[in-house]
């Protein structure tokens, strides 16, 4: 038994298929049922078995996978901590949501570094059950989520059972993004039934825990499932909403620097969807020098928008 072990088990859990975490792996899928049967072997359980759902973790395997997670995470910690005292590396990593004022947040971490030094930053922008899993294996160190309010709960019983702690950053209400030269742009207050005339641009790989797909709710003024684009990149949103001006989005608070030069304006709009953005990262990881700068640099983009006045852009 030894940790490359822990970590074929880990991506097992994460994808729930062998194919797939083998394919993930880039390793042939013989090669690692094998491994995974000579680790069951070795511990004397077995850690995993099939269902319809997938390949799942018994109840002995979720302890297991708890244990093995901790072991990586604090082998991690421990060659991080001798790289850093060795080369004195600025190192950063963040898994995070699709979200403007996160970017700008991160941009302003970037240029808060020695640009003289030597530095190890990497950061993904992804769906929030998937941060989840790039924490728990330990590809990045922290992670940011995003989910509507209403589904709290399910979020806050994943996290707790990953054994995951948090900080609250943001709770906000989303609002309409769009053109200047959109049909709506000059109405004040923005009436959302109008919405239904346009085409919405959404994020395609909106996920909840614990749920097949996010549950069907009662018809609400700006919803248009039959006239929606699926995206998945942020840059790709505004390219959009500029040049087809017939086009607007739900998003979290935008920074005026991203207004601005896409000849875009973001409009309160009466709605029921309220979110919150929450850090997260492993029970016992400490927060190092370079988690903290961040935070502080994104609380700084927050308060910009959040007490800043963006009134002259609506």
């Amino acid at each position: 038994m030894n940790t490359i072990q822990f970590k074929y088990a880990i991506e097992v859990e994460r994808t729930g298929s062998i194919s797939q975490a083998a394919e993930n792996l880039y390793m042939a899928q013989p090669n690692l049922s094998k491994a995974i049967r000579e680790l069951e072997d070795a511990l004397g359980f077995t850690v995993f078995e099939r269902t319809s759902r997938g390949v799942v973790p018994t109840r002995k395997g979720e302890e297991f996978l708890k244990l093995a997670r901790s072991v990586l995470m604090q082998i991690g910690q421990m060659e991080a901590l001798k790289d850093d005292r060795r080369d004195h590396v600025q190192r950063f990593s963040l898994s995070m949501p699709r979200g403007s004022y996160i970017a700008d947040g991160v941009s302003r971490f970037i240029a808060a570094l020695d640009p003289h030094g030597d530095m190890r930053l990497s950061i993904k922008e992804t769906n929030s059950v998937q941060t989840v899993n790039n924490v728990l294996s330990g590809r990045f160190r922290i992670g940011i989520i995003r989910y509507r309010v209403q589904h709290e709960s399910h979020f806050l019983d994943f996290l707790d059972e990953k054994e995951l702690t948090f900080e609250q950053l943001w709770e906000y209400d989303y609002e309409v993004l769009l053109s200047r030269e959109h049909p709506l742009a000059t109405m004040d207050p923005l009436d959302p039934t109008r919405l239904e005339d346009y085409i919405e641009l959404t994020h395609g790989d909106k996920t909840v825990p614990h749920l097949s797909s996010l549950p069907r709710t009662a018809h609400r003024p700006g919803d248009c499932e039959n006239r929606r684009i699926l995206i998945y990149e942020r840059a790709a949103q505004f390219e959009f909403l500029s040049r087809v001006p017939g086009t607007y989005m739900w998003t979290s608070p935008e920074p005026r620097r991203v207004l601005e030069p896409w000849g875009l304006l973001q409009k309160k709009c009466p709605s029921n969807r309220r979110y919150r953005d929450i850090l997260i990262y492993p029970r016992r990881y400490t927060l190092n020098e370079y988690d903290r700068l961040f935070i502080d640099k994104l609380f700084d983009a927050r308060n910009d928008i959040a007490f800043g006045d963006r009134r002259d852009l609506q």
